[in-house]
């Protein structure tokens, strides 16, 4: 297979990918409930911005395998943070929804992680926190991509 060459981009594009790894690295260390893996924190990510789905549903947007799935489900509903319900159309399936408690927890983790971010992009001056303000919707479509 040839390899993809991005010419004059290959430099900016290792930086960053590089600089994103490092600072989600790091991002994730500023976590609420140690208890909980990043893949269960993802999922309840997911159901925060997707609303209730199915197991399956969740395995196809956390690139998981279905029975993956089904045991961080388990995992989830024993400790709260979501439940189970029919599902409205197909009773054979059921959806997972967050908790108040999910929301909760995840809402304290939103929150810590963005203080912590502040903290360390205060040390940026106005024409680095400019670009960051600019960049910030790019990396956001990007991870949407």
């Amino acid at each position: 297979m040839p390899e993809l060459s991005l010419g004059d981009d290959d430099a900016a594009v290792n930086a960053l990918r590089s600089a994103v790894m490092r600072l989600s690295r790091r991002i994730k260390h500023q976590r609420v409930d140690e208890s909980l893996s990043p893949t269960e924190m993802s999922v309840l990510g997911t159901l925060a911005r997707c609303g209730t789905a199915t197991p399956g549903e969740l395995a196809r947007k956390e690139h998981v395998q279905p029975p993956s799935m089904t045991r961080i489900v388990a995992m989830l509903e024993a400790k709260g943070l979501v439940r189970l319900e029919p599902h409205p159309d197909d009773r054979r399936q059921k959806v997972v929804m967050q908790t108040e408690q999910a929301e909760e927890m995840l809402e304290e983790s939103r929150r810590k992680r963005n203080v912590w971010l502040a903290e360390l992009a205060s040390g940026l001056d106005e024409d680095e926190w400019e670009a960051l303000r600019a960049a910030a919707p790019v990396l956001e479509k990007l991870a949407h991509m």
